[in-house]
C-alpha cells in the first residue's frame, strides 16, 4: 500500500534530519574507495515490515548502494535470520544505517504486535484494526505496518469518513435537538458514498444512534456484558466496533462478543521497536 512517493517523502526526511552537512565521522575515517557488504540480520524473531522502506534509506544516500530483500513485508522470521543484504560505497551504507534500521525496526515492531492481536482472535470474525494515533508524518509507514500484521486500517484522516465522537454529539444536540433527529438531519447534507460513524459510552446511546441508520456504532470502554447486549441489540442494523481497554489480555474476550471490529490504539503508540541488526564488513 506504499507508494514509492509516499516512501521517499518520508525517509529524505529522515536522512536530512540525520547527516544535513554529510557524515563527519564515515569521511573522516572509512577511504572513499571502500566498499563494504552488510546484513541486516534478525536478533529476535518477529514479522517483517518496511523492506521498500529500508532500501529507499541507502538508494536516497547513494543509487550505487544496492539492497537484496531475503523477506517480503508480512513474512514471518525467526532469531539470526538474514532478512536483507547491503552491499555499495562503504561510506554510503554507513551513513544510510541508522535511518534504514530505524524505520524497519519500527515498522517490524508493529507488525509483529498486530499479528499477536490477530492471532487472539483468529477463531472470530472480528477484525483488529488501528486508529489515528500514529507517529505524526508517519502514517503511511505505520499502516502499512498493520497491515503487514494481518491488521486493518480505521479511516485514513479526518477527511475520510465522518466519526462522531462524545464531544460532537454534545454539541450537535446543544440545542435540545434530539439525537436521531440530529444526526439524521447531518447525514441528510452528506454525499451517500460517505461512511458515517458514532461513538456511543451508554447503552442507553444505541438506540437513537441505530434509529439514525448510521453505519456504525462504536461501543467505548464497555464491560463485556454491555458489549454483548449491546451486539445483541444492534443486530446487524449497523457495523459494530469495541474500542477502549483493549490488550493482549483482554482482546479475546472481547471478540467473543461478537463485536465486528476491535480498534486498537496500542498497534501504533505502544509498539515496541523489534531488535534487528546491520553486520557489516568493509573491503578495502
Amino acid at each position: 500500500m506504499l507508494s514509492r512517493p509516499q516512501i521517499d517523502r518520508v525517509v529524505a526526511a529522515a536522512l536530512e534530519e540525520d547527516a544535513p552537512w554529510g557524515d563527519l565521522t564515515s569521511d573522516a575515517l572509512i577511504p572513499a574507495h571502500a566498499t563494504a557488504t552488510a546484513d541486516l540480520v534478525a536478533r529476535e524473531s518477529g514479522v517483517f515490515s518496511g523492506g521498500e522502506v529500508f532500501a529507499a534509506a541507502f538508494r536516497l544516500t547513494d543509487p550505487a548502494v544496492e539492497v537484496q530483500l531475503a523477506v517480503a513485508d508480512g513474512d514471518r522470521f525467526d532469531a539470526g535470520a538474514v532478512l536483507a543484504t547491503v552491499t555499495g560505497p562503504a561510506r554510503a551504507v554507513l551513513q544510510a544505517e541508522r535511518i534504514g534500521l530505524n524505520f524497519t525496526q519500527r515498522m517490524s515492531g508493529i507488525a509483529t504486535l498486530t499479528a499477536q492481536y490477530v492471532a487472539e482472535v483468529a477463531h472470530t470474525p472480528a477484525r483488529i484494526a488501528d486508529t489515528r494515533k500514529t507517529t505524526p508524518g508517519l502514517r503511511a509507514l505505520e499502516r502499512h505496518a498493520v497491515r503487514s500484521g494481518g491488521g486493518r486500517n480505521h479511516r485514513w484522516s479526518l477527511s475520510d469518513a465522518v466519526m462522531a465522537k462524545d464531544n460532537h454529539l454534545a454539541l450537535l444536540t446543544a440545542d435540545g435537538t434530539p439525537l436521531t433527529e440530529a444526526l439524521r438531519a447531518a447525514i441528510a447534507r452528506l454525499p451517500h458514498t460517505t461512511h458515517v460513524e458514532v461513538e456511543v459510552d451508554r447503552v442507553d446511546q444505541i438506540a437513537p444512534v441505530l434509529a439514525a441508520r448510521v453505519g456504525t456504532i462504536m461501543l467505548d470502554n464497555f464491560s463485556l456484558d454491555d458489549l454483548r447486549a449491546g451486539v445483541a441489540q444492534i443486530d446487524g442494523g449497523a457495523i459494530v466496533e469495541a474500542s477502549g481497554g483493549v490488550s493482549l489480555d483482554t482482546v479475546r474476550a472481547i471478540a467473543e462478543t461478537g463485536v465486528d471490529v476491535i480498534s486498537v490504539g496500542a498497534l501504533t503508540h505502544s509498539a515496541r521497536a523489534l531488535d534487528l541488526g546491520l553486520d557489516v564488513r568493509i573491503e578495502a
